[in-house]
């Protein structure tokens, strides 16, 4: 009888040892301080699991932020043997014409209501054949190129050409992110891709061809070109996290079960199934969430100016959700540990602006590589988030322009951000603070697991 007790006794305690190692191997140093940052892990689950997480979600239901116009027929312009996934999974359902609001179809610029009918009026009184009728086409023409070279300029990524006829409105809410068996070879090329050419990291670094082994440090690099690498592996944590999160579970002739897959998160984050590189991935996760929340609070000042709506020609909404909008930005405007970005680009000027030009142009890189994705659903949430924190980089080295604004005429800001780009900006953000919302859930289902 002693020895059965004593063998029940030691079989609990391996299981519960083995339960709680489960979660310690993926959390095990997503906790505490933030490398090149004075905020923790905690304060950031806390106040976005509470104060962001619900009012986003709230806001990205809206029509004006649902609606995503996006090309997914570009054309890849780096390698030719380029074919697309023939998986259901991959697909992805444009809009029909009647399922837009007509508010966003009104005018391809909609940087907002007043903004959409002060370009008009500028159309009608300043074409430049009214300024001189001398003009050739070919000068007209090159005019153009300059402006469109000027809105460009600041961008840190590729955005889509919206007058395109091959641009579409997407419902993001009907073609959610999700796992949709688009993986192998496939797949890591686009991260190879990303990682080997278009990423600042150490030359020692040697990534194999399967992107979740080990060989990911980021030892060695200047603050900003570190600080381009966690970034950039940041998203790549926080995608996988969705696709673990939204995995297809099971499917019969009735129903799909979609759900969390913890054994997928274990793949991509445990920390001896990944050589102790998974919580690494983890915490810049949480750097990434640190820059987008920080480009949130910086821009503040834009929307808050009184000719700024969502316009989608639903005068009552519209008005709800601005104001919706704003409480979201002064939340995000009071988190108390923001990431100091006056430390990226200081000390020498030239050398500074060489290595902010080098980051802009790298990032524009990884903006297109997009275009090279399979997947048609993975290429669209890939073009989404990598134009959304293209945006949130623009903001954040535009403070002058965007401090200014109170102080200036609403006409010719030399601020602007398009719809597109504000559109990207709210929803890459929303998938991040999903990620950390559901790095709470995997933590519950790894601590409970029954191994």
């Amino acid at each position: 009888m002693k020895s059965f007790i004593l063998l029940a006794l030691v079989l609990t305690s391996v299981h519960v040892t083995t339960a709680g190692s489960a979660a310690h191997r993926c959390f095990c140093q997503v906790t505490g301080t933030l490398d090149d940052c004075a905020c923790d892990v905690e304060t950031i689950d806390s106040f976005n699991n509470k104060e962001i997480f619900p009012k986003l979600q709230k806001l990205l239901s809206s029509d004006y932020f649902r609606f995503y116009k996006v090309n997914l027929n570009n054309p890849c312009p780096f390698w030719t043997d380029h074919s697309q996934c023939g998986l259901k999974y991959c697909a992805v359902k444009p809009c029909t014409e009647g399922e837009v609001p007509e508010g966003l179809k009104s005018s391809s610029y909609k940087y907002s209501e007043a903004a959409s009918q002060d370009i008009e009026e500028c159309e009608k009184a300043e074409k430049l054949g009214a300024v001189d009728g001398s003009l050739s086409d070919e000068t007209r023409q090159a005019l153009q190129e300059w402006k469109k070279h000027d809105d460009e300029s600041d961008r840190f990524c590729m955005l889509d050409d919206e007058d395109s006829p091959k641009s579409q409105y997407v419902d993001l809410l009907l073609n959610p992110e999700r796992f949709t068996g688009y993986k192998g070879p496939e797949a890591w090329r686009i991260w190879n891709s990303i990682y080997e050419e278009n990423c600042f990291k150490p030359y020692s670094v040697k990534r194999p061809l399967n992107p979740l082994a080990s060989n990911s440090g980021d030892d060695g690099l200047c603050v900003e070109k570190r600080a381009f690498f966690r970034l950039v592996s940041g998203l790549h944590a926080s995608i996988n996290t969705h696709l673990s999160a939204r995995y297809l579970l099971d499917e019969n002739w009735f129903e799909m079960k979609w759900g969390h897959n913890v054994s997928e998160f274990q793949q991509r984050f445990d920390e001896e199934l990944t050589e102790g590189e998974g919580p690494k991935r983890l915490r810049n996760l949480y750097f990434l969430y640190l820059i987008e929340l920080r480009a949130l609070a910086k821009i503040l000042p834009y929307f808050e100016r009184p000719a700024f709506h969502l316009y989608t020609g639903q005068r009552t909404q519209d008005n709800e959700n601005k104001k919706l909008l704003l409480e979201l930005l002064h939340v995000a405007k009071s988190f108390p540990l923001h990431f100091d970005e006056t430390a990226l680009f200081a000390g020498n000027k030239k050398e500074a602006m060489k290595l902010k030009e080098d980051f802009k142009m790298t990032f524009k890189n990884i903006s297109r590589i997009m275009d090279c994705v399979e997947c048609f659903k993975c290429r669209l949430w890939g073009k989404l988030q990598t134009q959304g924190l293209g945006t949130a980089l623009k903001i954040l080295f535009s403070e002058r322009q965007i401090e200014a604004m109170p102080n200036m005429s609403n006409t010719n800001p030399s601020f602007q951000l398009s719809r597109q780009e504000i559109v990207s900006l709210f929803n890459a953000f929303g998938r991040i603070s999903t990620s950390v919302r559901e790095l709470e859930n995997f933590r519950s289902l790894l601590s409970n697991l029954k191994q």
